[in-house]
């Protein structure tokens, strides 16, 4: 008997009094010590099907009209909470896919992983905290002792991922649901995290439900496939044979899409738009009563960088090494020291006063677009806010005009600029994100990872959107990414960050074909070995 069967299982969510399908019908199992994948863009039911699994779906609002789910002979749909219990964290456990909303904001990482050894497993202060420790290690998460008293807002995406994926294994379990495990992950440490998967799935005999966007993580990890698609499954088989020949058009198609190409020629002789000299951003350690400063954190340590107009820069590395905080302090949004010109003027030291005017110029589209959306301003209220806020005077239509050609250049409706960010998917928020950028005619934008929690139909649209705005306005990018293959298809230059320092900078080509540090070559061989173990064609 498999440890997991799904037979039949269809799920409904009834909103406003209408009824929503969101799976229907699935039949899939799960042998212990395997994997099993299920793939799809977001919306595709993947999630769905996984939580109710163990039954955490909002009930009464979501609701099973046909289906049974079997773990070890024992049925799931309509069983008590002291079954439910019994499974939930210990035979079967989750990664969800954004650590920064499962995590509780109050509670430190100790508290939180130990709080599963108690429950599950009735482990006091000290076996726990040891336990804590080897679980954090295990994960890779570096200076796990210093990392006990920390808290989820104090940690970057990689590490907050690193942290839920201890959580799930802290009990050893049957099944694993992994939810997008690698999504904020770079490169080597989701090579790292795979690799850990597979070991203790093989020491453990655990079984694994994979659920991704990420084809290249399907390749290595899985066993068989599903491929979902509005609910349904179009194709089921052996993940090589559905790798090598799909036989739906819409397994072609996510096989088929990825960012593609290279950036076109550009003329190296464009202006300067923004250069740093020598930039340092450290963050005080405070110990003791009275919060004496006794260390500091370097997060970024003497960087130099000149982006030209119709340019981009992308600046690669791992979690922690410094990427997003030189975004930010380029940006004059954290302190700094060191120079820092934008159209030819010195910025560091301007005051807010004087930094205003300059802020319509420089914008910035933040990683997780749900989260640096405001979930009570409509779509036409975020995307105009700055267009209010520095002063444009138009009449009410004007406005709306305006907001509507934003709209229209990311390739969204105008008439949705009255819905809400929740009514969107990830993609459509996401270009949302980039037109409130748009909107106010910036000259320089950082792009911090705007492409990773997106499936890959969808990062190839971004991709291609930057691309073409890029051309139409001549901006000058700052590219911060995990994504080797997003860096590749955007960048002119590049620049490979670890521990807040500059280990290499050069052309794409020159880093991405002839690596001269060994870190740049370790970075380089985690992206191809997800694609050289199963035969692909070693590109970047």
């Amino acid at each position: 008997m498999p440890f997991l069967e799904v037979k039949d299982l269809s799920v409904t969510f009834t909103v406003a009094g209408q009824t929503v399908p969101a799976v229907n019908r699935v039949s899939f199992a799960i042998e212990k010590g395997e994997t099993l994948a299920l793939v799809g863009e977001s919306g595709s039911g993947k999630s769905v099907t996984a939580l109710s699994i163990l039954q955490l779906l909002p009930y009464p609002m979501a609701a099973h009209p046909s289906g049974s789910i079997l773990v070890d002979g024992a049925e799931m749909v309509g069983a008590g909470r002291s079954a439910l219990e019994a499974v939930r964290g210990n035979r079967i456990s989750m990664i969800f896919q954004e650590p920064q909303t499962s995590l509780n904001p109050v509670h430190t990482i100790e508290k939180q992983v130990g709080e599963v050894l108690y429950v599950h497993r009735g482990l006091r202060r000290e076996a726990a905290r040891a336990r804590t420790l080897e679980l954090l290690s295990l994960v890779g998460l570096k200076e796990a002792e210093k990392r006990l008293k920390a808290y989820p807002h104090e940690l970057s995406g990689g590490q907050r991922q690193r942290v839920m994926i201890a959580m799930a294994l802290a009990n050893e379990p049957d099944l694993l649901i992994a939810d997008e495990p690698t999504t904020a992950l770079d490169v080597t440490i989701q090579a790292q995290i795979l690799e850990l998967l597979k070991d203790l799935q093989a020491r453990l005999g655990m079984a694994i439900l994979l659920i991704t966007h990420d084809l290249s993580v399907v390749r290595k990890m899985a066993k068989n496939v599903c491929v979902m698609k509005d609910g349904d499954f179009v194709e089921v088989g052996d993940a090589k044979d559905v790798f090598t020949n799909p036989q739906h058009e819409y397994t072609q198609m996510l096989l088929a899409a990825q960012p593609k190409g290279r950036p076109p020629e550009r003329s190296r002789g464009g202006a300067t738009v923004m250069s740093a000299d020598h930039l340092q951003v450290y963050f005080p350690i405070k110990k003791g009563v009275l919060k004496r400063t006794v260390d500091y954190v370097r997060a970024v340590e003497d960087v130099s960088l000149t982006v030209r107009e119709g340019h981009t820069i992308g600046v690669v590395g791992e979690s922690g090494s410094g990427k997003t905080t030189l975004g930010l302090a380029l940006l004059r949004l954290i302190k700094s020291k060191g120079g820092i010109r934008f159209n030819d003027k010195q910025i560091q030291g301007l005051n807010f006063r004087a930094l205003r005017p300059l802020r319509k110029e420089m914008q910035i589209v933040f990683q997780d677009p749900f989260g640096s959306l405001s979930p009570r301003m409509s779509v036409g209220q975020i995307v105009g806010e700055g267009l209010l806020i520095h002063g444009k005077k138009d009449s009410y239509e004007e406005h709306r005009n305006i907001v509507s050609a934003a709209l229209r250049e990311v390739g969204l409706d105008p008439d949705t600029m009255d819905r809400y960010p929740h009514e969107f998917s990830g993609g459509q928020r996401q270009r949302i994100s980039i037109a409130r950028a748009m909107a106010l005619k910036p000259r320089f934008v950082v792009l911090d990872e705007p492409t990773s929690a997106l499936d890959m139909s969808v990062q190839a649209q971004i991709v291609d959107l930057l691309r073409e705005l890029q051309d139409r306005h001549n901006l000058a990018y700052l590219f911060i990414s995990h994504d080797l293959k997003v860096v590749r298809a955007l960048a002119d230059e590049v620049i490979v960050m670890r521990d807040g320092n500059v280990v290499e900078a050069g052309s794409a080509d020159q880093i991405f074909d002839d690596p001269k540090s060994d870190y740049t070559r370790a970075l380089m061989a985690a992206a191809f070995d997800l694609e050289v173990a199963h035969g692909g064609e070693v590109r970047t």
